[in-house]
């Protein structure tokens, strides 16, 4: 049975338990968010043993080879000393906007107190400073300064409640991250691109056209917004502005439930992707949102001719509650 060393108290991993599992049950845990993979908030360092390869998929090489791992999906057969890693992955950030951008979706900018490195359309875990921790995607270019996030206020929800009701513009919190492979790629100028996603994975979408459209992007680009009523649809004036200034820009709207009007289809969103563009061969593809509508996205377009190395997605994987927690 593996023993666990971290902040000074030792564990003993049970037989099916997960690192994350093994350290809450001892009430020493990291903050967890999705308990998949997807959110990496749980990331822990091995100072000493070596972690399973399993739990450093989707982690970054750099981090890697520095003995990065996910605590949610570890379970190692050998002995590990953890902690918590460099104090350079996280950074101190002052909220400087908050603002509904509809009746569910609330817009949040946060200034980093020091440099933050990243891309527009990654991801970043936001971290209050007594414990909650969930992740969010990046709709701002990284000149902007402040980090834009769109965050979806579920109801009873930790972070979001948190965040539309109790925080105030100055207030702080912690980033970590980012972490995502959902960026504009620079070297592929010409490159048909569809960017595609439902709710808030429209969100990373955003960036990562303005990314493109500040670099120059001369292919085509194709975004489609899906939702369940046309009331989801809340970036349609910002996606509408940037399609009228740009020619390579098309913007569609996708939604399960209402009737179809001018520029909004009805239906799932890989069928309205499959009218749009049939023959995805050669395109760059960008999926986000709801697990299942991109692992149905991935696999039509995949069918369709797409080549996997141009596909690429983040999944908005709920937060889970840890095992026996309400």
């Amino acid at each position: 049975m593996a023993e666990l060393r971290y902040r000074g108290t030792v564990v003993q991993r049970g037989e099916d338990e997960t690192v994350l599992d093994a350290l809450e049950r001892a009430g020493v845990a990291p903050p967890s968010s999705c308990r998949a993979g997807a959110c990496q908030s749980c990331l822990l360092r091995a100072r000493a043993g070596t972690p399973p390869a399993d739990a450093q998929r989707g982690v970054r090489e750099s981090l890697r080879l520095r003995g990065y791992f996910l605590a949610c999906r570890a379970r190692p057969d050998g002995d590990l000393e953890l902690d918590d890693g460099d104090e350079d992955r996280q950074v101190e950030a002052e909220i400087v906007e908050l603002g509904h951008l509809s009746d569910d979706v609330l817009g949040v900018r946060l200034m980093p107190r020091r440099a933050f490195e990243h891309r527009a359309g990654q991801y970043v875990t936001l971290r209050r400073h007594d414990g909650p921790s969930r992740s969010y995607s990046i709709a701002s270019l990284p000149e902007a300064g402040a980090l834009e996030l769109h965050v979806r206020v579920v109801p009873g929800g930790a972070m979001s409640g948190w965040l539309a009701h109790t925080a105030r513009v100055g207030d702080t919190v912690s980033l970590q991250g980012p972490a995502g492979d959902c960026f504009y790629l620079q070297d592929r100028p010409t490159q048909d691109l569809l960017l595609a996603g439902t709710g808030t994975g429209a969100a990373p979408l955003l960036g990562i056209l303005r990314d493109a459209l500040r670099h120059g992007h001369r292919g085509q680009v194709v975004v489609v917004h899906g939702a369940r009523t046309h009331a989801g649809l809340y970036l349609e004036q910002a996606f509408s502005s940037l399609a009228r200034a740009h020619a390579n820009v098309r913007y569609h709207r996708a939604v399960l439930a209402g009737e179809p009007s001018d520029g909004v289809t009805v239906g799932p969103l890989d069928a309205v992707l499959s009218d749009l563009v049939p023959v995805p061969k050669d395109w760059g593809i960008v999926l986000c949102g709801d697990p299942g509508v991109v692992h149905a996205a991935r696999r039509r377009v995949f069918l369709a001719g797409a080549a996997m190395a141009d596909i690429r997605a983040d999944a908005f994987v709920p937060t889970a509650a840890a095992p026996g927690l309400a």
